[in-house]
């Protein structure tokens, strides 16, 4: 039990480090909450700050999914030695920490970015398959569309079909569909603008 508790509260603070909120605060010296979207996520800084920071936001917090998921399980298990090393759903319960802890961090009073970056880390991690198919979605969707949060969504949808399709077993079926619907849900604002027609693009058509 100590196990657990001690590594899901360290993939949750992995997840809490707010890059793109430093990245505003060190690059320009302002809050990016105050600009732009107001999202702490890496789409906002390429907006705000400019690509180069967006980018390295994004780096940075798909590493913290991917760490969570992997080099955190192997160092807390050297210090708790556990047979849940072993377990896959404790990998999943890391999974949904390191997002959490992205979306609603302790550093910034519970309100964090979307989670797309993080999310993106932990599946590499976990599931490269489901991975790299994502990533062909989202960057088909964005190269027609040119809207990142469409693409994200995208992704976000096909993650329960593609766990079904690569023969995923029921736990994590179902992990994936409740990342797909927390995605849509994190993103109801940009779909209301996508309706309306008035959600910004990172490239101008």
């Amino acid at each position: 039990m100590l196990f657990v508790i001690f590594s899901v509260i360290l993939a949750y603070l992995m997840g809490s480090v707010p890059t793109a909120f430093i990245f505003g605060k060190i690059l320009k010296g302002i809050d990016i909450r105050q600009h732009g979207s107001g999202n702490v996520g890496a789409t906002n800084v390429m907006r705000v700050i400019g690509r180069g920071p967006g980018i390295a936001v994004f780096v940075i917090d798909s590493s913290k999914g991917f760490f969570a998921v992997t080099l955190l399980p192997v160092l807390v298990n050297r210090c708790f030695p556990s047979d849940l090393f072993e377990n896959s759903a404790f990998y999943l319960l890391l999974a949904a920490s390191v997002v959490a802890g992205h979306v609603w961090t302790c550093f910034l009073g519970f309100k964090g970015g979307k989670g797309v970056a993080t999310t993106a880390g932990v599946m590499l991690g976990l599931f490269p398959a489901i991975f790299f198919s994502g990533l062909v979605i989202w960057v088909m969707v964005f190269y027609l569309w040119k809207y990142v949060s469409l693409a994200s969504l995208s992704a976000a949808i096909s993650l329960p079909v593609v766990s079904v399709l690569t023969n995923e077993n029921l736990t994590t079926t179902v992990f994936m569909a409740v990342l797909s619907m927390f995605a849509v849900y994190s993103h109801r604002e940009n779909i209301k603008r996508l309706v309306q027609g008035t959600e910004n693009k990172i490239v101008k058509m």
